[in-house]
């Protein structure tokens, strides 16, 4: 079965680039079954942001714009977000896409999934029902937290698309009736590029995170940090914004007394290739820095609230994804009460001081990079979804 109507939902803007690409590759999939002959491409609906626009989504509204992180944030758009999924059930209900897709973003997702599925279980005896594939495009990361999602996943997923190789095993040993495929991470089909060489002083990124709320828990911190290494050291600081919006909100924080802080709008890869240090969120964001071999601080800071339900919740060791990978803790992570404008700068200072350490990490990190297989992640997913479709 070829869907003529797919429906795509990411909420974040990694999740919005990682959508835009599957659309451009799903698109050509189709296309190569059938070589020589006209083809119709389907028609993809939902929300995201504007990467997803731009690939031709016809978009409900913006989701990205609302992107959050941890319970407290939820509760302050929580009015907001039951209406965006009341609309996107009903846009499902109305267009009754053969294919949905659900890209990362998977507490708004897993609902709006088992919205669409109790719909069509109601209506099972009816004939002609609508019955659509759900794809769930990244596996949200329950063996690090609350396991017991996972059969909610089993519930209402079709096929679960797995970035990380311990994640297929880690649901087989488990026994979660899911059909899945790992697929590797998309950030590998984008080749790095080559470290720019400069003979000035190091360069210090500053990644404060994509959202508003990240800049504003995690940016002092970070400046108050960059004062104190510029004590000790002199270093050229660039901050590296996602979008304009950001980067304004980034310049509010500037304020008499801190060292020369560059703020850059995208073009983050560049960035990565030119950086001696980095200090970052954690997330996804680190596991870039690890791709370019960077030597990173890694921090994270949240609410009091959230910060007691992780205590509880978190099962896994680390939070900076390349230090799960590696086993150790190969990028230094400071959070909540340890992310200190003081922890920070006495990390980075030994950093910049220590150039047989930031080669030691720069070794593990390679090596904790090659466990994610190589390019063709994108590729891959757009083929398991044709099967999947193939199948029905």
């Amino acid at each position: 079965m070829r869907p003529k109507t797919v429906m795509i939902v990411a909420g974040d803007p990694s999740g919005d680039a990682n959508a835009a690409k599957l659309v451009t590759a799903f698109s050509a999939s189709l296309v190569r079954l059938q070589p020589g002959s006209p083809t119709i491409p389907p028609r993809f609906i939902g929300a995201g942001g504007p990467k997803m626009a731009e690939a031709g989504v016809a978009l409900s509204f913006n989701l990205t714009d609302d992107a959050v992180i941890g319970p407290t944030d939820v509760l302050a758009k929580l009015g907001l977000f039951w209406r965006r999924y009341r609309e996107l059930v009903a846009l499902a209900i109305r267009t009754q896409p053969e294919l949905i897709i659900l890209v990362d973003f998977y507490t708004f997702n897993q609902r709006l999934a088992h919205a669409i599925k109790q719909h069509t279980r109601k209506q099972a005896n009816q004939p002609g029902i609508w019955q659509p594939k759900i794809v769930q495009y990244t596996s949200p990361q329950v063996w690090g937290s609350r396991p017991w999602r996972a059969k909610k996943l089993a519930r209402d997923i079709d096929l679960l698309l797995c970035l990380f190789p311990f994640e297929k095993a880690w649901y087989a040993q488990r026994g979660t009736p899911l059909q899945l495929e790992y697929v590797g991470h998309p950030m590998l089909d984008t080749p790095p590029l080559h470290p720019a060489l400069s003979a000035g002083d190091p360069v210090v990124l500053l990644l404060p995170g994509s959202r508003r709320g990240e800049l504003k828990r995690h940016l002092p911190l970070m400046l108050n940090a960059a004062r104190a290494i510029a004590v000790r050291q002199q270093v050229r600081f660039i901050l590296v914004a996602p979008d304009q919006t950001l980067a304004g909100y980034a310049r509010s924080f500037l304020l008499p007394g801190l060292p020369k802080i560059e703020i850059q709008v995208g073009l983050l890869n560049e960035a990565l290739a030119a950086a001696t240090l980095a200090i970052a969120s954690t997330g996804t964001v680190t596991l870039e820095c690890a791709y370019y071999s960077l030597p990173t601080i890694a921090l994270y800071k949240t609410s009091a609230i959230t910060a007691q339900l992780a205590r509880w919740l978190i099962t896994v060791e680390y939070l900076a994804m390349p230090n799960l990978l590696a086993g150790e803790p190969v990028f230094p992570e400071f959070i909540q009460e340890q992310a200190t404008a003081e922890n920070i700068a006495r990390s980075a200072i030994d950093l910049l001081e220590n150039p047989n350490r930031r080669t030691e990490i720069r070794l593990k990190l390679a090596q904790a990079i090659a466990t994610l297989g190589g390019p063709g992640s994108i590729h891959r997913a757009s083929a398991a979804i044709l099967q999947l479709m193939s199948s029905a």
